[in-house]
């Protein structure tokens, strides 16, 4: 049987000679928030990185300008993929700039860092070495552009980590789907001739109401919140136009597509009674809820153990958001994992506070953990095939679930 422990500890070393090039992707990029698909510096910065240590780039990838795909080794073994993130948040500071409150710096780093460790490490195992740059997840999700395009059917495992409040291998992402509804009536003086109104943001209210209803009657795991983005122009004209956006969320896809005509129909109801005419469409990728491969995360965890992190949360909490990394576990078998930074301020990604430990030494001394423990797991996947076969048969058995 192949001895892996020994192994490891060549690798952790490599590791330690790259530790001030991965830092300094993670610093970079967080001195240059750049918002979804607009990410031109930091997708230039990891491409000029990937083709100066040997890595084959292949560059505006499934058609999307800040997206690309690296790779690094043979096809006489299994293909595995980085999946790296580099879109910031909109809105912060006195200025409200972009900035990387959800610390998309760091997976980026970590996901190079995992990449070039393997790179430098390739003698060891057979097989492929690919970091996938994947733009826009907290707006269009570019990994769901991806998916339809293909991008994963030749890949045998994904790899990411990111940060959160807590060490979680059993992370929640709802399936989503994002709304907007307009709805055109008629312009009329509200005082003088109301009557020759028809009140689109009366539609829009009625809308909500019965959303409010439905509420009642959906599973606890699903969500349904919105906002009203158009309600007029004035107080003395009825309005002729109104608009509203909602996300509807559940952790089941086959669910959510049931709950998401449900509120479709809310809308169709205001339609009917008041007169005012609904279009709607879905103005984001719809993303897929996360595959959880319990192979996979045993995998991962014994990989963190080993490099130190522990007290992983319970299965049955953790929060739930939604991310496109949802879409690439439904096809691919995918390891998405959460690891908490040790500080003593309560805060959670996307808060503003939150900018102030995603470039610090506390986040650098987890980035390396994250390369570590994500190339110790990559390295057993690739050296070992029967470990490899029971990831894909868990995949496979879930997927008929």
């Amino acid at each position: 049987m192949f001895k892996l422990e020994g192994i490891k500890k060549e690798l952790y070393a490599v590791e330690d000679t790259c530790k001030k090039d991965i830092e300094a992707v993670c610093d970079y990029i967080f001195k240059n928030p750049e918002l979804g698909e607009k990410e031109f510096l930091s997708s230039k910065y990891l491409i000029d990185l990937l083709k100066k240590n040997g890595f084959t780039v292949e560059e505006n990838y499934c058609g999307l300008p800040t997206a690309f795909r690296a790779e690094y080794g043979d096809n006489n073994g299994p293909s595995i993929a980085f999946l790296a993130e580099y879109d910031a948040l909109p809105g912060y500071g006195p200025d409200k700039v972009p900035g990387h409150a959800c610390g998309h710096n760091w997976i980026a780093a970590g996901t190079y860092g995992a990449a070039l460790v393997l790179s430098k490490f390739k003698n060891n195992f057979k097989g492929k070495v690919i970091l996938i740059g994947t733009p826009a997840e907290e707006t269009l999700g570019g990994k769901v552009n991806m998916v339809e395009q293909n991008a994963f059917d030749d890949i045998d495992v994904v790899l990411q980590m990111h940060l959160e409040a807590n060490n979680n291998l059993s992370c929640k992402t709802l399936a989503i789907d994002c709304i907007k509804f307009q709805f055109t009536g008629k312009a009329a003086h509200a005082a003088a001739h109301p009557d020759e109104g028809i009140n689109a943001l009366d539609a829009v209210q009625l809308m909500y109401s019965g959303i409010n209803c439905l509420r009642q009657h959906i599973t606890s795991d699903s969500r349904i919140h919105g906002i009203i983005t158009s309600g007029g122009d004035a107080p003395n004209t009825v309005p002729d136009f109104a608009e509203c956006k909602f996300h509807i969320r559940s952790n089941d896809r086959a669910y959510l597509n049931t709950l998401t005509q449900k509120v479709i129909n809310c809308a169709k109801g205001a339609e009917l009674m008041t007169g005012a005419v609904l279009k709607y469409e879905k103005y984001e990728n719809s993303f897929d809820n996360l595959l959880n491969l319990p192979s996979l995360q045993d995998l991962m965890r014994k990989n963190l153990i080993e490099v130190g992190v522990s007290n992983f949360l319970d299965e049955k909490h953790g929060a739930s958001g939604s991310s496109d990394i949802g879409n690439v576990s439904q096809v691919c078998p995918t390891m998405y994992t959460e690891l908490a930074l040790d500080i003593d301020e309560v805060c959670f990604v996307h808060d503003e506070a939150y900018l102030k430990y995603v470039n610090s030494e506390e986040a650098y001394d987890k980035l390396h953990k994250s390369v570590k423990a994500m190339t110790g797991t990559a390295l057993e996947l690739y050296c070992e095939p029967e470990l490899l076969k029971v990831v894909k048969e868990d995949f496979k058995k879930l997927k008929r679930s």
